[in-house]
């Protein structure tokens, strides 16, 4: 029995303000990456290319498992973030690694709404996977509500710490960005002073 899960969240968050729009900061498409996931399970590939260990999961009591998931995560001039999986790859039980494929996709982009800056995205996560053996006389329907629920979850906690990590931040970086800013006109001045 094959099974296909389907899960997708959607975000709108308040940007803080800050001297530094965060748009700049958005274009450093690995500060997303750093805020969305756990950096003892993050490894860079390149500028674009990271490896995500996520965390182990446990599906139905049974079936104990950890994806680990390529991502590509780029931005453009505008501060838009896309993020979209590469490869998976499922340690911890061969015979669903070999059927399993994970298809995640997910844009973030600022927005001005009534002068303010809002931060707006969706996540689409899909999983599909040959059912084990073990799973065959399990209700079809409750395989997938299963599923769907995990992969529903995965991306909450994911949405989670863009809420905290990201805007967290977001904010220190402005703050560095701006007594950066501050200490080199204050060089540049002095060294122009007659």
């Amino acid at each position: 029995m094959y099974a296909r899960f389907n899960a997708t969240e959607l975000v709108k968050i308040l940007a803080p303000e800050a001297k530094v729009p965060i748009q700049h900061y958005l274009r450093q498409p690995h500060r997303l990456v750093n805020a969305i996931a756990n950096p003892q399970l993050m490894t860079r590939h390149s500028e674009n290319l990271y490896q995500l260990k996520m965390r182990p999961i446990n599906f139905m009591e049974i079936y104990h498992f950890q994806p680990t998931v390529q991502l590509k995560v780029k931005s453009d001039a505008k501060g838009t973030v896309y993020l979209r999986s590469e490869d998976c790859h499922i340690e911890g039980i061969d015979y669903i690694n070999r059927r399993f494929s994970l298809k995640l996709k997910g844009i973030l982009y600022p927005q001005i709404i009534e002068g303010k800056t809002h931060l707006q995205g969706q996540a689409d996560l899909e999983v599909g996977v040959d059912v084990p053996t073990a799973l065959m006389f399990t209700p079809k329907a409750l395989v997938e509500m299963t599923g769907n629920g995990l992969l529903k979850s995965i991306l909450g906690r994911i949405k989670q710490r863009l809420v905290t990590q990201l805007l967290k931040d977001y904010q220190e970086w402005a703050a560095t960005e701006v007594n950066s800013q501050e200490i080199l006109q204050s060089q540049l001045s002095t060294d122009f002073s007659f």
